[in-house]
């Protein structure tokens, strides 16, 4: 076949770009002509793609401008399976075969050559970490890391965990060539499907396995969604890889549903727009949203297992590790909505120059134990808590009581140092006299069971050594204090200017 300066586009394999005839097909043709051939696409500005609901699944190998083209992902009715990806950005060079008898934590060095640099998650099936407490408690799962290893046998990634044993290894080449996705304009027409019992996620969406790759002016709308629907997993997804960057990119926040968690009793469930799993160095610079501060819509972006994390220049209603984030975790020059700044992992996490509407300036998330081995640094930044509604200020939430096993032993920040911060806290409770800079872990309620404290605690939690505090102000003019509680003021020292 012959294309116009070499680029493959759909109109050659039968699409329409009509906004009516099912391109799905189509459109999966002209990609594995692209990948066979080693040729680019590009699409029809002009085109309009409906996608319906076919068991199809595009294969990305090359580069893609879809530029100003729109796309029609009809979720509404018809799908035949909603597990299935649109499209995938896939490597084609096959997997390797590497083994390791043992790691340790934080090494640096192996002697495991591989034929290319590889992103490489290791397993030791009989250890379970992440044993998740609250009305979505769980057993966990297999203790696991991901990191890259270069062909030198360096490591890129801290290795969280030690491995007396690994009884798993998945190891993926890593291109030379940095792939580039640009352009498209996506819009959903969400599904209205609701498990009779508990709930199950749709993917129907663009999932990216393949590194170095970055996503430029990549747009998602979410249209149609009714009080019946099922969560999403994240249109925009990463997922087993490393050097991933979305840019210049626009998400929509989803409706929240409710459905009976595992421990018997309703939960909201988690529904994304952006997702990041298993990735070395992810980035987000300058993606948006609409909405932040809208409560009905469920915060934008969930992540697990990754290794450095920047976001910059990015306006959304949320940012979130939930099983952990370790090496840098940065947040600059960004504005994060009512959900906030949420952790749990190791390492440096950073926020500067930063806007949070969140009830916590940063929230270490209880359901996996308050966690964070490591420094955080907090640097002119601006705070309006709970979005300005009336509130009580905590300033770090974190919410552990030693009473229940995750399956590692869990920390506060080893040192917090704030310098340069304003608190918009004019909206609180008469008899207000300030706002906290840590919560108390023993005060609260994890929304299944009271827990009788006792002196023997199953994992004691260990408190932060350090808080360091300059040029922090407050619209309310009271001065902040410590903490309520007992377990934390003989462990911290409060420095000030």
């Amino acid at each position: 076949m012959e294309f116009e300066n070499n680029l493959v586009n759909y109109e050659a394999f039968g699409a329409k770009g009509d906004g009516v005839t099912d391109d799905m097909q189509a459109i999966c043709d002209a990609h594995a002509y692209a990948n066979e051939h080693a040729l680019d696409v590009r699409t029809d500005p002009r085109g309009t793609y409906y996608m319906g609901g076919k068991p199809l699944t595009t294969i990305i190998a090359t580069n893609t401008d879809w530029s100003t083209s729109r796309f029609t992902i009809d979720d509404a009715a018809g799908v035949e399976n909603h597990r299935l990806s649109v499209f995938e950005i896939q490597s084609l060079l096959e997997p390797e075969e590497l083994s390791f008898k043992s790691l340790t934590r934080d090494q640096r060095q192996t002697n495991v050559r591989p034929e290319r640099n590889c992103w490489v998650r290791v397993e030791n099936e009989n250890k379970r970490l992440y044993l998740r407490r609250g009305r979505n408690a769980n057993q966990g799962v297999s203790q696991s890391d991901c990191f890259v290893l270069r062909r030198d046998g360096t490591i890129e990634g801290d290795i969280d965990w030690e491995y007396d044993e690994v009884t798993g290894v998945e190891a993926l080449p890593i291109e030379n060539e940095t792939l580039s996705i640009r352009g498209g304009i996506f819009t959903t027409f969400a599904n209205r499907w609701q498990k009779e019992e508990g709930y199950e996620y749709w993917d129907r969406n663009i999932v990216i396995s393949r590194s170095n790759t970055i996503v430029d002016g990549f747009t998602h709308y979410v249209v149609g969604e009714t009080d019946i629907g099922s969560a999403y997993s994240g249109f925009l997804s990463a997922s087993r890889c490393a050097h991933i960057t979305f840019k210049d990119c626009w998400a929509t926040g989803h409706r929240t549903y409710e459905a009976m968690g595992r421990a018997g009793k309703p939960v909201s469930v988690g529904t994304y727009d952006y997702g990041a799993n298993s990735v070395v160095g992810f980035t987000m610079s300058n993606c948006r949203q609409n909405h932040i501060t809208d409560r009905t819509r469920w915060g934008v972006i969930g992540t697990n297992n990754c290794k450095n994390i920047l976001l910059e220049d990015c306006y959304l209603s949320r940012m979130d590790t939930h099983m952990g984030v370790s090496g840098n975790y940065t947040i600059r020059r960004c504005t994060l909505g009512h959900v906030g700044l949420n952790a749990i992992g190791r390492g440096q996490l950073t926020v500067e120059d930063s806007t949070l509407y969140g009830r916590a300036l940063i929230n270490f998330r209880s359901d996996y134990g308050s966690t964070w081995e490591g420094n955080v640094d907090i640097r002119n930044c601006k705070w309006i808590p709970a979005c300005g509604d009336e509130c009580e200020p905590r300033m770090i939430n974190v919410a552990n009581d030693g009473m229940h096993d995750f399956g590692y032993k869990c920390y506060m920040p080893e040192k917090i140092t704030v310098d340069g911060l304003h608190v918009e806290d004019s909206n609180t409770p008469e008899g207000y006299e300030g706002m906290y800079y840590l919560a108390d872990p023993d005060d609260f309620y994890d929304g299944v069971n009271e827990v009788a404290l006792t002196e023997d605690r199953v994992s004691p939690y260990a408190t932060t050594k350090t808080l360091a505090v300059t040029n922090v102000e407050t619209a309310s003019g009271q001065s902040p204090k410590l903490s309520l509680s007992d377990r934390l003021c003989e462990s911290v020292q409060l420095t000030s200017d």
